[in-house]
């Protein structure tokens, strides 16, 4: 588990106000899910074989004796508060959520224990024109973002009658090179063959590039669904590489599955990735509803924008300077009034006293563009100094209501041509 700073809550921040505006700019609405869920949930649709059920979920009994689990991932819990309160049945829904997910792996750049997604979950959809439609969404997010070099990976699983003969085939053929394979694979063979062809370990990747393709084996079906979905990128203007390795690690999913990856986080190469989970709704007691989505990782962006270091350093615009019994008796005041006239302007009072030239450095040092400074003798006058931080401009004296009047309403952006007066 780590902290999140001051400086990388920004870019927390602004990721996740620009995913919300994109969101709902598309018809996506906001649920909010609990931390905790049963632990057969996520067992029945994550898979009892997977490395998250297996290895990683954090579990425990509560004082009732009920086996409950930190979610590993939001999918699941969606679509049980969907079915519970009857959000899903003969409805089309958009929704998305965003928070914390828990999985005890090893900690390294871009993943850790308690890490942070946006999950956006479709259903009641069957075409391929919704998964094409959440390929579009985050690919203008990424523009808004300012994030220009991710590649988009899309594959077919086909139905699970394909995935079936496909796994026997995958079987036959690993065990015949069964040598070949680490225990790690082994023990998948028989549980969940297509997670081999997920392995990252570099000993395995020849044996796994000789492995029977899963697009060779679709349905009539999925291959249509698939065709289509690649026609309505090709229109759209999307680019993407077809993957037919690229399988996803949970169980649920079938037809169509992507990720946008980068080569800038080493191993952690995957952004955001999803694909159709069509029989999850069914799975957990519901009536047979399609449905796609994603989960986008918060941690991985924001690493990337630092990286990029897209994000303007946070300053206040204003810095309320305040020395002497009288200004600091109404410093506080004066702040809040500014406040009051123009809510858009960020304004740093000093606290905890200093001098006029120990204040106007702690101004400097807050990136603000202008100091007001406010001495007894300013209080008296009801008037107060402006002095331009970042340009060579004299100090100026302003009576303080012709200073509200004058930042009423204006942007940040015109600060130097409101209080720099000639």
């Amino acid at each position: 588990m780590h902290d999140i700073l001051p400086e990388q809550c920004r870019y927390f921040a602004h990721v996740e106000k620009l995913a919300r505006e994109v969101l709902t700019g598309y018809g996506y609405e906001e649920i909010r899910l609990p931390l905790l869920e049963s632990t057969e949930l996520f067992k029945r649709t994550i898979g009892e074989v997977t490395d998250i059920v297996e290895k990683e979920m954090y579990t425990f009994a509560d004082r009732n004796g009920d086996s409950l689990t930190l979610r590993p991932e939001g999918t699941a819990g969606c679509v049980r508060g969907g079915i519970e309160n009857g959000l899903l049945h003969n409805q089309v829904r958009r929704l998305w959520y965003s928070g914390a997910m828990f999985r005890h792996e090893r900690p390294q750049k871009g993943r850790y224990r308690q890490f942070h997604q946006i999950g956006v979950e479709t259903f009641g959809m069957a075409g391929p024109d919704i998964d094409a439609e959440l390929l579009l969404l985050t690919r203008r997010l990424w523009r808004r973002l300012g994030l220009n070099d991710l590649e988009l990976q899309i594959n077919s699983l086909g139905t699970a009658a394909v995935r079936a003969v496909y796994r026997e085939e995958l079987v036959a053929y690993f065990i015949a090179h069964y040598e070949l394979l680490d225990e790690d694979s082994r023990r998948r063979l028989q549980s969940n063959p297509l997670r081999i062809l997920d392995s990252k370990n570099p000993a395995l990747q020849d044996l796994i590039a000789g492995a029977p393709q899963l697009p060779a084996s679709l349905d009539q079906e999925s291959r249509a669904h698939f065709d289509e979905l690649c026609r309505l990128l090709d229109a759209a203007g999307v680019v993407y590489r077809v993957n037919p390795r690229l399988v996803r690690g949970l169980d649920y999913y079938g037809k169509t599955v992507f990720e946008w990856v980068t080569d800038r986080l080493g191993a952690q190469g995957t952004v955001c990735a999803g694909g159709r989970y069509d029989g999850l709704v069914a799975q957990l007691g519901g009536r047979a509803t399609p449905a796609a989505g994603f989960a986008l990782g918060i941690e991985r962006v924001v690493a990337l924008l630092e990286e990029q270091a897209t994000l303007p350093a946070a300053a206040p615009d204003l810095f309320l300077a305040v020395v002497g019994t009288e200004a600091e008796r109404i410093g506080l005041l004066y702040a809040e009034q500014l406040r009051d006239a123009n809510p858009a302007l960020g304004v740093l009072v000093n606290c905890g006293g200093g001098s006029f030239k120990s204040q106007l450095k702690r101004a400097d040092k807050s990136g603000a563009a202008f100091a007001l400074v406010l001495g007894d003798e300013e209080a008296v006058q009801a008037s107060v100094g402006v002095k331009a931080l970042r340009e060579g401009a004299p100090q100026q004296t302003w009576a303080w209501q012709d200073l509200l009047r004058t930042l009423a309403g204006c942007a940040a952006a015109d600060l130097p041509r409101l209080l720099m007066r000639t």
